[in-house]
């Protein structure tokens, strides 16, 4: 999850709608309490034996409360954003870990849970589809003076019919002959030399090639009276030619593709086949930059990942005790993510999976179990207490990268939750994850309380919802997930203000209270941790 993660992550309208409905049911019935939530006086990692973890951000460095309130609380921590991949990797594919070193010298002391190796969002993806060709860089132009706004310069004339002279080479700033800009060239010539087209020719200044490249040459040009002909030939040496083109009054655009033969190389215009006036502006030469095959971009993203999950796992090993390996790699009816099924128009997206198939969750857990073999390695997701598909695709995913020799130590489970999440949901997710026999983490906790009614604030009332969903979380947590299987638990944050969905204060899903003191739903931590 991340500071710009969108409500959609959550829930969508409709089916927020009926867990409201469902919850106004539980109000009815009693199910939701308002009880006692007003002691918060013990250290949440001083009643458990298991990791509690908090998402942590650079106010750790500059921020004295908020980071006493991490320090005091909890033993683990998550990098909120300065692990990923958008934060580390540079335009240029070079790594820059300054902040997340600084992040990690501020938490000395605490073990680290990694977020996140492999996710389809907050990527660089602009060099990621550029490193693995899914974007081709546009071609640079290799004509001098290609629209004739400097006249004639880096043109030359090497024919002007028989006798020489009889055809006229000039610039034209007529506004009429000219296509673009405030310049054209303008070939005259009155005399058809059938057969032999090189006796009115006009020469481009040389260019760089590389032999067996591809070239496209293109220009625009009209005649002044119609069954005009064109064509174009390369040089200084080895003479490739183009076809005659015919050419009428209005604009037409030729183009040609050559394979270069030399290392430098000009072209010309041949006019010398029938007379008459000659337009030409916006000429262009560009190299033919071929899309990669999928099999091509899928080889150079996986290079990518590889580079990334190496240098990051190794520089930090033996201080990141668990990593998010893969992280949101279902949509919510349980497909793996491709570009048709995942909103890819932000551009800090890119759905490895769509090019790399099923295998990418495979090498990623690869590649990170070689850079730190004692590392724990999870996959993790969203809406698992929603959505019965996702988690039933997930966990089969599960075994089947373990059928192929895959170390996925856990599974977690984010749990971007409200007050009003349907319980019995909760419960069935912690009983089939329970069953996997992996260890279980709760990778990113928070409980929405306002849900966008009209209250500028939680009510006391809803704060005890909350602090009753806090503790109903830990209990079915404990019902259904061994001890020996319990990853631990992760807050996704720390004071209201600072959390991704605080929304200017429309929202306060945290523990702690912009005063940063324990909220009533930091009481229902502790009574649900104490309950065991």
């Amino acid at each position: 999850m991340k500071t710009n993660k969108t409500i959609k992550a959550i829930a969508g309208t409709t089916l927020a709608a009926a867990l409201l409905v469902a919850c106004t049911k539980e109000i009815k019935t009693g199910v939701l309490s308002t009880g006692n939530f007003t002691d918060t006086s013990a250290a949440l990692k001083s009643v458990v034996s298991y990791p509690v973890g908090v998402a942590v951000s650079n106010a750790m460095n500059s921020d004295p409360a908020y980071a006493s309130i991490v320090k005091r609380d909890f033993n683990w921590v998550t990098f909120e954003n300065d692990m990923k991949h958008s934060s580390i990797v540079q335009s240029n594919g070079t790594f820059n870990f300054t902040n997340a070193d600084n992040l990690m010298n501020a938490v000395t002391g605490m073990d680290v849970y990694g977020h996140v190796l492999g996710w389809h969002s907050q990527q660089n993806a602009g060099y990621l589809k550029s490193f693995a060709g899914i974007t081709i860089p546009a071609a640079v132009e290799l004509a001098t003076n290609p629209g004739f706004e400097s006249g004639l310069t880096g043109w030359s004339v090497f024919n002007t019919g028989n006798p020489t002279g009889t055809s006229t080479v000039t610039a034209t700033n007529i506004a009429s002959e000219i296509r673009t800009g405030t310049s054209a060239m303008k070939v005259v010539n009155p005399i058809g030399y059938a057969g032999s087209q090189w006796r009115v020719q006009v020469s481009s200044a040389a260019f760089p090639t590389e032999v067996g490249k591809q070239y496209t040459i293109s220009y625009w040009v009209r005649a002044t009276a119609a069954g005009g002909s064109i064509r174009l030939s390369t040089g200084p040496s080895s003479p490739q030619y183009q076809g005659d083109q015919n050419i009428g009054t209005a604009w037409q655009q030729v183009s040609w593709t050559i394979t270069a033969q030399l290392s430098s190389t000009t072209f010309l215009f041949d006019l010398g086949q029938a007379a008459n006036t000659y337009l030409i502006d916006d000429v262009s030469v560009k190299e033919v930059v071929a899309a990669p095959s999928g099999a091509q971009v899928a080889n150079k993203l996986d290079e990518a990942l590889n580079g990334w999950i190496t240098a990051i796992v190794t520089r930090y090993k033996g201080k990141v005790k668990a990593w998010d390996v893969i992280n949101e790699l279902f949509t919510e009816n349980g497909e793996i993510r491709n570009n048709a099924n995942t909103d890819i128009t932000p551009s800090h997206v890119l759905v490895w999976s769509n090019y790399m198939g099923r295998d990418y969750a495979l090498k990623a857990f690869n590649y990170a179990r070689a850079a730190d073999p004692a590392a724990e390695l999870y996959i993790n997701d969203f809406n698992l207490e929603i959505s019965s598909r996702k988690l039933d695709s997930l966990i089969a995913f599960v075994g089947e990268l373990k059928a192929k020799g895959a170390k996925v130590d856990g599974i977690g489970t984010q749990m971007h939750i409200a007050w009003n999440t349907n319980k019995a949901g909760i419960e069935s997710m912690f009983q089939k994850l329970g069953a996997t026999g992996l260890k279980i983490r709760i990778t990113e906790l928070d409980i929405r309380t306002v849900l966008n009614s009209a209250a500028a604030a939680p009510t006391p009332q809803l704060m005890a919802y909350q602090a009753d969903m806090a503790r109903f979380v830990v209990e079915t947590y404990y019902k259904y997930v061994p001890p020996a299987q319990r990853g631990g638990i992760t807050l996704w944050g720390v004071i209201d203000r600072l959390s991704w969905l605080y929304n200017n204060g429309r929202e306060f899903p945290l523990f702690y209270d912009n005063n940063y003191q324990r909220k009533p739903s930091y009481a229902g931590l502790l009574q649900g941790m104490r309950s065991n």
